[in-house]
This record gives C-alpha cells, structure tokens and sequence, in this order.
C-alpha cells in the first residue's frame, strides 16, 4: 500500500479533498481521511457514519455510481487553531455533463494536525434551498 501523502496545512488538506471528489477516486479520498475510529461523514439526506470502515464504504458508494462532479467553492469562512481547523462554506457541485443537475450544498469540514500532517475527521454535507445562498439571517441557533 503506497504511503499517505502528508498535507502541510488543512487548506491543502481540503484542496486533495476536492480533487479526489471531482476525480471520483476512493484511494485519493481516503488519503485525506483520518484513519482514528471517531470520524464523522454525513452526505446530505445520508445517514451520520462514523469511523474509517463505514466512511469509506458510503464514498465507494457515491463513487461507484460513475458520475463525474465538478465543484465550486463558495463562501468559504474558517477557524484555524494549531492543531484544529473548521471549515464552513457551501459546495456548488454539479453533474459533468449534465447542464440542469446542479445543487448547492452547504458544508463544514474539520481538520486536525496530527504526527502526519492534517487529516479530515469530520465532514457534514445538506442540501440548501438555492435561493438561500447569502439570503439567510445570521441567526445562531
């Protein structure tokens, strides 16, 4: 099995993350994961998985479908600290090929410095009504 790679900060965590979406690669996409037990995967209307086994397999199933996405990345807001990165901010994915099958998606991914550089342990994708992209009240809930 060929070595991870060892990504250097999340922005280059997050950046192989997209690659391997868009590119539909399960190898690449694990790469990026954490291999710890405690990661969390949620693809919108999916159910929560957690740990490294079921993380994988719910990608090899979106993967195996065949279809080739293309992402744009959208309001894009982060906390970093030392050892932890948030990342929230909406995917505008859409089906290669296909002109009306495109969906906004809101996400936050979270990424954690360990021995091997910075991992993803938490990834939390729902679908977002179009017109509420930047229309939302900054509410807190």
């Amino acid at each position: 099995m060929p070595q991870k790679p060892i990504f250097t900060s999340p922005q280059e965590a997050e950046a192989a993350f997209y690659d391997a979406l868009e590119r539909g690669d399960l190898d690449a996409m694990m790469s990026v994961w954490s291999e710890d037990e405690e990661i969390v995967c949620v693809h919108p209307g999916g159910p929560r998985l957690v740990g490294y086994a079921l993380v994988r397999e719910g990608w090899r199933r979106i993967f195996e479908g065949g279809a080739r996405l293309k992402v744009q990345l959208l309001a894009l807001s982060t906390l970093h600290s030392p050892l932890t990165a948030v990342h929230s901010l909406i995917e505008q994915i859409a089906v290669v090929g296909e002109k009306h099958l495109a969906a906004p998606v809101a996400a936050t991914n979270v990424y954690m410095r360990g021995a091997l550089g910075w991992r993803m342990i938490v990834h939390h994708a729902s679908a977002v009504p179009p017109t509420s992209i930047g229309d939302a009240p900054q509410i807190l809930h």
